[in-house]
């Protein structure tokens, strides 16, 4: 086990784990703790807690010391040179003509180092302007580019909600959100809708996803065929938190409406999702078969109609018909194949050759 201190630079900001150094250290004291840019300043979140050597990176940073009187007044003196240096930074940028948005402006706890976080839609060139940020402030300058999801977790503001922004209140990392989870709950599909203030889509999406996917599994789907207890159906909307759905029944051909709960609905799999009422297509295709049999019957009379062939006699064999396209069937010239019974090579009657 490892004992291990919890520290967090930022309001809303990331947890970090240092060695205490055998001190007892209690949530929201200041801290001066080292770290990969130097010493710096940060507030204890987390008590002395042990925790499996395998939950902590090594090597675990240590803490230097508790915040006295003198680093608070350190603290409030690094915070005033960030604010002027923000606003040299922004004119420094407006005279080079750099496309490129500033965020906000840091500086580390022993003054070793200044921070300056941008944005911009491309790779911009700001080596000119490192140039002239170094000869104002006489110290090492390091600008990151940052996304537009970051830049709202520093400024912070208020959410469609009406409350304080998640990812600058409590949230201490990012996830992945998708339009599937918003289509998963059935939401408006409309950006302005969805969108937070950073124009990204909400990170509150997240959270209910897990339960609209569970409910997904035992809910059926819009158009889907299921057998209800009475009777087999159509699905026509159903709702996943009530755990209800409205299903057309196949029995009912004035296109009426049940409510089922979708535990009492099962699929059936193989069957045609995009089909209207079973019972009403059953019916019309049957009146088109009797129709289709009374045209027939008044298709063939007793007697040939006017300038129609000749009907073969009972009894007689049909008589076959030449397919289109097919070739000639000649008569043999044979004794036995002509129709006067006249030998091959004599003329037939009325001095035909």
């Amino acid at each position: 086990m490892t004992t291990i201190i919890g520290v967090r630079f930022k309001s809303g900001g990331k947890k970090y784990f240092f060695d205490p150094q055998d001190t007892q250290v209690a949530a929201g004291t200041g801290v001066i703790v080292e770290t990969s840019r130097g010493l710096e300043y940060g507030e204890c979140v987390q008590g002395n807690t042990d925790v499996p050597d395998q939950t902590v990176v090594q090597p675990l940073k240590r803490m230097v010391r508790i915040a006295t009187d003198a680093d608070q007044k350190t603290l409030e003196r690094n915070k005033k040179r960030a604010d002027e240096a923000f606003i040299v930074c922004k004119r420094k940028i407006e005279e080079r003509g750099l496309e490129m948005n500033l965020v906000t402006a840091e500086c580390t706890f022993d003054m070793n180092k200044m921070l300056f976080y941008f944005t911009a839609d491309g790779r911009i060139d700001f080596r000119e302007l490192v140039k002239d940020l170094a000869s104002v402030f006489r110290t090492r300058i390091e600008l990151r580019q940052i996304g537009v999801r970051d830049e709202a977790k520093m400024i912070g503001g208020l959410g469609t909600c009406g409350r304080e922004l998640c990812c600058c209140s409590y949230l201490d990392d990012f996830h992945p959100v998708s339009i599937n989870m918003a289509k998963d709950q059935n939401l408006s599909l409309n950006p302005a809708k969805i969108s937070g203030v950073c124009g990204r889509l909400m990170c509150c999406l997240k959270y209910e996803h897990e339960a609209y996917a569970e409910l997904q599994k035992v809910t059926p789907k819009l158009g889907s065929v299921v057998d209800t207890p009475d009777g087999r159906g159509k699905v026509i909307s159903a709702q996943m938190l009530r755990g209800t759905c409205k299903v057309q029944l196949d029995d009912s051909p004035d296109h009426t409406l049940t409510e089922f709960r979708c535990a009492d609905c099962c699929m059936v799999k193989g069957a045609c999702r995009n089909r209207h009422n079973a019972a009403a297509m059953a019916e019309e295709r049957r009146r088109e078969e009797q129709a289709a049999a009374t045209r027939d019957e008044k298709d063939m009379p007793d007697k040939p109609q006017d300038g129609g062939e000749d009907q073969p006699a009972e009894g007689a064999a049909p008589r076959r018909r030449r397919r289109r396209g097919g070739r000639r069937r000649h008569k043999p010239t044979s004794t036995e194949g002509r129709a006067d019974g006249a030998p091959a090579g004599q003329s037939g009657p009325a001095g035909q050759p």
